[in-house]
């Protein structure tokens, strides 16, 4: 009876708590039936694709480097003041101030109530109405079309067109992405495949950005490095990618080369003749181009120029321009802007089998969509005020003044790092970073390698115990053989860039005394 069913519930309740509560205390002792719980995932039972990635710009010397932040927040004492982290191109944390109009816009679109405010000018409003209309329920915090608002694409799509000086562009070919990262890890994702000597090989630059490195160990693809001549300023040379391409074939099969242009961490700028050699090298090998453009706002030297890949493929005519597949990225993190935080990028996609296409598709709307407000960002970028609007001069001027203080600490960190025996530094033609050589005597290679680090980790180590300055080892991003270097942001502010580049001086003569290398 329902009486039964009801006084028996305590003593059900009782005996499942009490089954609880000795499960309980077996668990705080740490054994179950008599044995030691085993965790399930544990490092041998880790995913080893997992275990082999490796992302230097993030790696064990940025690690240290906020220990020893944390130590003098704490009152701790060292030979310096403060960390200066020079490892990440992050303009805003190394005190950039943000474009005006972007945030406004950005602002309006979060809170649209602001669009009664007098202190926000009309152009702002008017682009904030349109991105918001383009979004379900007039809201940032919907979800949008997996590829992106509709009309981001298409403002997306016209200003690659102006950019390129009339090349078609198909909005269609348009994908909002993450951050241009999560586009490229997109695009490999389609690519690998395979087994044993039919297992994809991703072609990369050396040195390189290592996001490309951490991506095709996470896939288990196989790396094929094509090494960027040093004496020649990083120049890309199109035997060694006939050499590194030979190579390769013989235990993997290349499908996909990358380039990164301006390069990271080289700041080269690749030349016309340069880019239309590699798309005549892919056009012949049958290779996916992926073209990773992030820095192209980022020129300073006057004789170099930014040329975008699709550009450069259409003037080679349609036979070229109908058939290499192509991958292009920008993002919202790099150029002027510098708004990493928004994780706002793009990729135009290219001459892509149409089956496949519906393939990514279906692999983006995985991942729902790119966060909004990096949309928003991406479209002010290339939806910028016109010379008849109200916020074009303050815009521009904004814009200008943060090109020209990157341009003018280019050339004085090479400078600096030039005038310093046992560093050379290569022109910083583009992009944020100086990747100088050093030279590290033979005593303090042996030190290195007595403790098992790379001779440019132990290097780099020092300078942060030393001086407080978090560089990057050369290593983390590739290098030849026998040789040494760091990868440094050229983004602190000039005051801060000039103590920096002192210290690093200092540090590298007493360095080189110390192991007696310096005559």
């Amino acid at each position: 009876s329902d009486s039964d069913v009801i006084g028996s519930r305590p003593s059900v309740e009782k005996y499942g708590q009490m089954r609880f509560l000795t499960a309980e205390a077996k668990v705080s002792a740490g054994r179950l039936n008599g044995k030691m719980r085993e965790k399930t995932l544990t490092m041998d039972t880790l995913n080893p694709q997992v275990k082999a990635v490796e992302y230097a710009v993030r790696g064990p010397i940025v690690i240290k480097a906020g220990e020893i932040e944390k130590y003098l927040e704490e009152g701790g004492t060292k030979p310096f003041s403060e960390v200066i982290k020079a490892n990440i191109g992050d303009a805003h944390a190394m005190g950039q101030q943000p474009i005006t109009f972007l945030r406004q816009v950005v602002a309006l679109c979060t809170f649209p109530e602001l669009m009664d405010s007098p202190s926000f000018p009309e152009d702002a409003k008017w682009r904030a109405q349109r991105i918001l209309q383009g979004c379900g329920g007039h809201s940032l915090g919907s979800y949008s079309a997996s590829p992106g608002v509709e009309c981001i694409r298409k403002d997306i799509a016209a200003y690659i067109e102006q950019r390129d000086e009339g090349v078609p562009s198909d909005w269609e070919n348009i994908y909002l992405t993450t951050g241009a990262s999560d586009g490229i890890m997109t695009i490999l994702r389609l690519l690998v495949s395979g087994k044993d000597s039919s297992r994809t090989g991703v072609m990369i630059p050396i040195p390189q950005y290592p996001l490309y490195s951490a991506a095709i160990s996470e896939m288990d693809a196989v790396q094929v490095n094509y090494y960027l001549d040093e004496d020649n300023c990083w120049a890309l040379d199109i035997n060694e990618l006939y050499r590194a391409y030979q190579a390769a074939k013989l235990h993997c099969q290349p499908r996909v080369i990358c380039i990164i242009n301006p390069g990271n961490p080289t700041g080269q700028v690749q030349s016309k003749k340069c880019i239309e050699e590699v798309l005549h090298f892919a056009y012949e090998e049958n290779l996916f181009v992926m073209s990773d453009e992030v820095y192209q706002d980022n020129v300073y030297t006057p004789d170099c120029q930014f040329h975008s890949f699709k550009k450069v493929l259409y003037e080679m005519g349609p036979e070229y321009f109908n058939s290499v597949e192509l991958a292009s990225f920008h993002s919202s993190s790099k150029g002027y802007m510098g708004e990493c935080g928004f994780r706002g990028g793009y990729m135009e996609v290219i001459n892509m089998d149409p089956e496949v296409k519906a393939q990514l598709v279906k692999l983006l709307s995985v991942r729902l969509c790119p966060p909004l407000a990096g949309q928003a960002a991406m479209d002010v970028i290339v939806n910028p005020p016109q010379s008849d609007e109200h916020s074009y001069k303050q815009f521009h001027q904004e814009k200008s003044s943060v090109l020209g203080a990157l341009a003018d600490k280019a050339k004085l960190t090479e400078q600096i790092l030039n005038a310093v025996p046992g560093i050379k530094c290569n022109p910083v033609q583009g992009a944020m970073y100086a990747f100088p050589r050093i030279f590290i005597p033979p005593k303090a290679v042996e030190e290195a390698k007595a403790l098992g680090m790379q001779p440019d980790m132990f290097y780099c180590l020092r300078l942060l115990e030393e001086t407080g300055i978090c560089v990057v080892p050369g290593s983390g991003f590739g290098q030849k053989d026998g040789t040494h270097h760091f990868r440094m942001t050229i983004l602190p502010s000039i005051e801060k860039l000039k103590v920096l580049l002192g210290k690093v001086r200092d540090f590298h003569i007493s360095f080189l005394k110390e192991y007696s290398a310096l005559e």
